[in-house]
């Protein structure tokens, strides 16, 4: 693994001059090159040596930031590190092009390995709940826990509110909504979303409103910005079709790491329902249900969030991390490997595939 301040030439010659990333206070941003990817990384240095490593993952249209209020909660628990997937936040596009929930949890994995940091306290909001899920089930060694804020896991049917991001994976969508929304403002547009994902948007402070529609106007200058969004939103659409062991639902059930899911009652794009389906699914999990929360718990009541953690950690701790699982990891032997072959037979449905939204 490579640590460098820039993309890869490959990927920097995608890249126009755009405003630097916001790095909170107490953080720091670098750029970590991989084998065909390059990975912006955000961290805060830990408060003692020793702390556990952890891992954030965001979700559709989102970046590293989501997660800073978390980890400033966290401080003192866990060594953070949040990941900007590719063609998000400052990671350019990956270089084949595969925006699929498994090229993108390849992307994690290939991250993960590359540190030595595993295994990780693993966290993902919607898309990258469905990423996490995925890097769970296929690499175990790599996750000690896994925290899960409303997981882009599939649905049969979906909240109405939700279909406008999902019409993103159709073709010409995106292209279509660009040109329909050219006169929009950034300040529009970050009101849309906020208002989407959050269950009470005046719960946003007017600084961080106004970051936001700085991050929202730097990202909308780069030229694959909707392109990311409408593969990513296409990855998710096409995960949601895969059946067998592909299946997420499946995936999950294979996941060994104590899991936490924490589900918001205001979340108007992963139906609140689907938190009964989660806890059943994942075999050592615990539910957090927050009746006034939205999609991005992590970002609304951060507090809430990290206490959650804090007892999902004493618990895994007092019983082993999950060792009594080891019975159930004899039966899936040989899925680790078998499952790394079908994640790679996966690889292009992103790129071929069609359809997706704004945050998921």
């Amino acid at each position: 693994m490579s640590s460098t301040e820039s993309p890869s030439p490959s990927a920097a010659s995608v890249l126009p001059r755009v405003a630097p990333v916001r790095v909170g206070e107490g953080e720091r941003l670098r750029s970590v090159g991989l084998p065909g990817v390059t990975l912006s990384v955000r961290s805060r240095p830990p408060a003692r040596e020793g702390l556990p490593p952890a891992l954030y993952v965001h979700g559709l249209g989102g970046s590293s930031q989501n997660w800073s209020s978390l980890m400033a909660e966290l401080d003192g628990v866990v060594d953070s590190e949040a990941v900007d997937l590719p063609g998000f936040g400052d990671s350019p596009p990956p270089d084949d092009g595969d925006y699929s929930v498994t090229g993108h949890a390849r992307a994690v994995i290939r991250y993960l390995d590359a540190a030595g940091r595993g295994p990780v306290h693993l966290f993902g909001n919607s898309l990258g709940g469905a990423v996490t899920t995925r890097v769970a089930a296929v690499r175990p060694d790599l996750v000690r826990t896994l925290t899960l804020v409303s997981p882009a896991l599939p649905e049969l049917r979906v909240q109405r509110t939700a279909v406008p991001t999902g019409l993103l994976a159709v073709p010409g969508i995106a292209a279509l909504f660009t040109r329909l929304t050219r006169e929009w403002t950034a300040e529009q547009r970050v009101r849309g979303v906020m208002a989407l994902c959050y269950g009470d948007p005046g719960r946003v402070s007017p600084e961080a409103f106004q970051h936001a529609v700085e991050e929202l106007e730097r990202r909308l200058r780069l030229p694959y910005f909707w392109d990311a969004m409408a593969r990513s939103a296409r990855g998710i659409v096409n995960a949601y079709t895969l059946g067998g062991q592909h299946g997420l639902w499946r995936q999950a059930e294979r996941v060994l790491a104590p899991t936490l899911l924490i589900y918001g009652g205001r979340d108007q794009l992963v139906g609140f329902r689907m938190a009964g389906r989660a806890a059943r699914a994942f075999r050592d999990s615990r539910l957090l249900s927050l009746p006034d929360a939205g999609h991005v718990a992590m970002m609304e009541y951060p507090d809430v969030v990290a206490g959650a953690f804090r007892e999902l950690l004493a618990q895994a701790d007092g019983s082993g991390g999950g060792a009594h699982a080891d019975a159930d990891a004899d039966a899936d032997a040989g899925t680790d490997a078998d499952a790394r072959t079908d994640a790679d037979a996966d690889a292009g449905t992103g790129a071929d595939a069609v359809a997706t939204g704004p945050r998921s």
